[in-house]
């Protein structure tokens, strides 16, 4: 047997039906396809926000009581669980170490993000398993956004923006960690922190130019007792 009748014979074996199925009936061919609507393990939750994942708003609002005040309290929602998710940023971080002012300042921010979550009361938030609705898109990405800042100043701005604050350097406070995590301090701030803080700076200070000499910082230069050739056992 050649080769194109073996293969014509595996076709019509595998499209002969099987007498034990039932029949198909004609008019189900014509049918419209039925989508399953149902959300997925890829929905847009409070896990998600937290780890920074992407996700699909597909939330089940169906069986979701609406109140009269559905404005207010998907906002409340939010602004009762900022502090938590703002201190989790930043611990996350930071492998465990808090940060107070960071979680205060990225609690200040979360709270101002949440404004973008009231949807004007026409819908809840989130439905009974804490799923984003599609409607909470905008929100979700404030609220993304400000977790994503405050874990990049916890990486890059924190440790210096507490030396900074422990030596008196100018420019600290919640403006330290922007300022700092973005390279944008003033001179004086910087000269501050490369003097004092060289080492909880080394992230965040900027690059010199390449052939650049930097000066010694306070603990890199000598001693006058040591330089000058008098020290005696």
């Amino acid at each position: 047997m050649s080769m194109k009748a073996i293969l014509v014979s595996l076709l019509l074996l595998g499209s002969a039906p099987d007498g034990n199925a039932p029949a198909i009936p004609p008019e189900a061919l014509a049918a419209p396809p039925v989508a399953d609507d149902s959300p997925t393990a890829w929905a847009c939750t409070i896990d998600t926000l937290r780890a920074g994942k992407e996700c699909v708003f597909e939330a089940d609002l169906s069986s979701v009581p609406r109140g009269a005040d559905q404005d207010d309290a998907n906002r409340k929602l939010f602004q009762d669980a900022a502090r938590a998710l703002c201190a989790e940023a930043v611990g996350t971080a930071r492998d465990g170490l808090p940060d107070a002012k960071l979680t205060t300042l990225c609690a200040k921010r979360f709270t101002t993000a949440v404004d973008q979550c009231g949807l004007e009361g026409n819908e809840p938030v989130v439905d009974d398993k804490g799923r984003f609705a599609p409607g909470a898109r905008a929100c979700y990405r404030a609220l993304s956004s400000v977790l994503q800042e405050v874990q990049f100043m916890a990486t890059v701005a924190s440790p210096c923006c507490e030396c900074a604050a422990r030596n008196g350097c100018p420019g600290t406070g919640d403006r330290c960690y922007a300022d700092v995590s973005q390279q944008l301090a003033a001179p004086s701030t910087l000269a501050c922190l490369s003097d004092r803080c060289a080492d909880a700076c080394s992230l965040a200070l900027p690059m010199p130019p390449p052939g650049t000499r930097t000066s010694p910082t306070v603990q890199q230069r000598p001693s006058k007792s040591s330089s000058s050739g008098s020290a005696s056992l």
